[in-house]
């Protein structure tokens, strides 16, 4: 006779594992905060730099995810066309699944999301995102080049600065002979993969300055924010800043980030702010440990208020 209630539990367990992984080692992660600093020596930080400052931080954050939303928005006119509110969902629950999953399995949910709820079929989702991934990738280093350009002040860092900024418009604009060089020069079984890259492009140049456009505006609103937190809390010079914030988010971007960063982002932000110039002291280190992870707890904040604003704004499609 089969146990059905153990059964039904293990299938249970099986389904949420992640899910129960992921806030195993959040709980974790709290004991380990409490263990070197001590929640009250961590939070205590905003107390000098003021709460106010930690709530236009907060409000910035979320104005970027409504900004990512508009990008994706435009991207896809026809098939979002009139559902914002349910887009901004949609964008909030894959940006709170890219926070708690690790190793970026939670950037699997965009292209079905979109397939669920717009009809978007699966290639042209894959595609799409993995462009704007690009976009996204380029914006982050030119945000924070953008701090290193700052703090040397030389004419010959704010060249360099803008080549790199220019170059999704350079590569937009030859890219149709390096598609047809592409599918000349590359097997046959990759014509495949290079006409989905194409079809995920901007259709025309208006449509690609909208898109790049609203991803460095996005990325640089962001970066500053945390390279601003992190000269509040720990006491940083201005590159230094940028560095940290930008190792953060790096530290999210490649595929051995753990869940909802726990670890690695702190340590993103630490490695980027030693790399642009932060006093490696003691005292100092942990001055920069302490606002670390108060930058990490303001971005899982910020994912977490905004996915649950996000539930108010979407509104039922119209069937019939």
């Amino acid at each position: 006779m089969k146990n059905y209630p153990v059964a039904s539990r293990r299938a249970w367990i099986i389904r949420h594992a992640m899910t129960l992984g992921t806030v195993a080692i959040i709980v974790v992660y709290a004991a380990f905060i409490q263990w070197v600093w001590g929640w009250q020596g961590v939070v205590s930080l905003w107390n000098g730099a003021g709460w106010t400052s930690a709530l236009i931080a907060l409000a910035l954050l979320l104005c970027t995810y409504v900004l990512r939303t508009w990008r994706i928005y435009d991207y896809f006119p026809k098939e979002t066309g009139g559902h914002f509110g349910t887009l901004l969902r949609l964008v909030q629950v894959h940006n709170l699944l890219n926070v708690m999953l690790p190793f970026r399995t939670g950037e699997a949910s965009f292209p079905l999301l979109m397939k669920r709820e717009f009809g978007l079929p699966l290639a042209r989702g894959t595609s799409a995102l993995f462009v704007m991934r690009l976009f996204d990738l380029h914006a982050l280093l030119a945000a924070a080049g953008t701090g290193f350009a700052l703090e040397t002040g030389k004419a010959w860092t704010w060249g360099l600065w803008l080549l790199f900024l220019i170059l999704p418009a350079a590569a937009f604009a030859i890219r149709k002979p390096v598609f047809r060089l592409a599918a000349k020069f590359l097997p046959s079984r990759a014509e495949k993969l290079v006409e989905e890259v194409e079809a995920g492009l901007p259709f025309d140049a208006w449509a690609f300055a909208r898109a790049w456009g609203a991803t460095l505006i996005n990325w640089f609103t962001k970066i500053a924010v945390l390279a601003w937190v992190l000269g509040l809390l720990g006491d940083l010079p201005i590159a230094a800043g940028f560095g940290g914030a930008l190792g953060g988010e790096l530290s999210s971007v490649l595929p051995v980030h753990a869940p909802a960063g726990v670890g690695t982002y702190p340590a993103g932000i630490t490695a980027g702010a030693l790399a642009f110039g932060a006093d490696a002291g003691r005292e100092a280190l942990e001055e920069l440990g302490r606002a670390a992870v108060n930058t990490h707890l303001l971005v899982i904040v910020s994912s977490l208020v905004g996915t649950a604003l996000s539930l108010f704004a979407a509104r039922p499609k119209k069937t019939g």
